[in-house]
């Protein structure tokens, strides 16, 4: 409460003769003031104002530097919860029920800031409840470390609260930050899609997330699959990987697979120009796209080992040939696995499949003469 001095009655003392008194040749700084001076000001200052506007402004300042200690130090005062004696100072305190009713609130937000309060008292960082005086002022401690003690919402005691929280202290922040933003997805939501650095936050998040939940993994497979543009960016993506994966694999092994599958040593040159677009690559921020950089790096490592294998005569003729046996293949497999008993049972041909395979059977003969002929010629 703030007290109004009336002005006082006795006339001002007459001023007292001085005798001159000789300046110092330097400035001197004066003595600290008075605290009865500083008091006197305050005074003074509060006689300038509303006396509701200056007690409002000590109120936020005792909120300032205490947060919920101010208020949990009113509920720690006043409160008896059910079960105690009314004895002694207690016989003044009412029950939560009884102190939420007077407060409008409910008891269990009363019982928040007691159990706070009690938490605290354990730890020796505020007195314990018996010897609080209803309207006893004490020191209390600093705001920051009211949050460690209160939790501000009763699903911090569910076993989904207990998980949140502990998550919470893993990432070294309030466990009360991350249970409001649990207990509000549509404030989340809002604010990933207003705002990029949350987003950013919400993508690593889910992606720490999808190495420990199978489920969740399938879950975002599928989303991405259903949705034609993210289908569209994830095949992207995985072709810029992929080419990536190609330069890397020659500078890390010294290897580059030619064009029909053969695996044979770099040269030097290759292996240094693959270097130089890998080390290009690495430096890209992760806001940078990479497509772009990946396709140069790939046309042009993939530019020299054509290069590579038609000015090595032997690679040259070895390449021709693994080619040619492996498209041998994939035509016997394909001609193997055509099923002509149902075209036998099914009423199912047509005049064109014969004149392809009669075709088929021109190209294979021409083939197999022109082998004939290259084994007299090399024999």
């Amino acid at each position: 409460m703030t007290i109004a001095f009336p002005p006082s009655e006795t006339p001002p003392a007459e001023p007292e003769t001085v005798s001159a008194i000789s300046e110092p040749e330097f400035w001197e700084p004066s003595a600290p003031e008075p605290q009865e001076a500083r008091d006197a000001e305050d005074v003074q200052e509060s006689r300038d104002h509303d006396p509701v506007v200056v007690r409002d402004a000590r109120d936020f300042g005792v909120y300032a530097r205490t947060g919920g200690w101010a208020f949990a130090l009113k509920v720690a005062r006043s409160v008896r919860p059910g079960g105690q004696a009314a004895e002694g100072t207690a016989a003044a305190k009412v029950s939560a029920k009884a102190f939420a009713e007077l407060a409008g609130c409910s008891p269990e937000r009363v019982m928040r800031y007691y159990k706070a309060w009690d938490m605290a008292a354990d730890d020796g960082l505020v007195p314990q409840f018996e010897v609080l005086v209803p309207g006893e002022d004490i020191e209390l401690p600093d705001a920051d470390v009211w949050l460690s003690y209160y939790a501000s919402r009763s699903s911090a005691s569910s076993v989904r609260g207990q998980a949140i929280s502990a998550a919470a202290e893993a990432e070294g922040i309030r466990p009360t930050k991350a249970l409001e933003v649990a207990e509000n997805p549509t404030a989340l939501r809002a604010a990933i899609l207003a705002d990029p650095g949350t987003a950013e936050a919400a993508r690593g998040a889910l992606l720490d997330r999808m190495k420990e939940d199978p489920a969740l993994q399938t879950e975002m497979a599928r989303a991405f699959a259903r949705t034609d543009d993210l289908k569209k960016a994830v095949a992207n993506e995985a072709k810029a990987a992929d080419r990536i994966g190609y330069v890397r694999q020659i500078v890390e092994n010294g290897q580059i697979r030619t064009p029909a599958g053969q695996t044979v040593e770099a040269p030097a040159e290759l292996r240094a120009e693959a270097e130089r677009h890998l080390s290009l690559l690495d430096e890209l921020d992760d806001s940078e796209e990479a497509g772009e950089w990946a396709g140069e790096a790939y046309d042009t490592v993939k530019g020299l080992v054509a290069k590579a294998v038609e000015e090595d005569p032997a690679l040259r003729v070895q390449e021709r040939r693994t080619k040619f046996y492996n498209s041998l293949q994939k035509a016997t497999k394909v001609f193997e696995e055509l099923t002509l008993d149902e075209v036998m049972e099914e009423d199912i041909y047509e005049a064109d499949m014969l004149q392809r395979l009669e075709a088929l059977q021109e190209a294979i003969g021409t083939c197999i003469s022109a082998l004939r002929k290259a084994t007299t010629a090399s024999s």
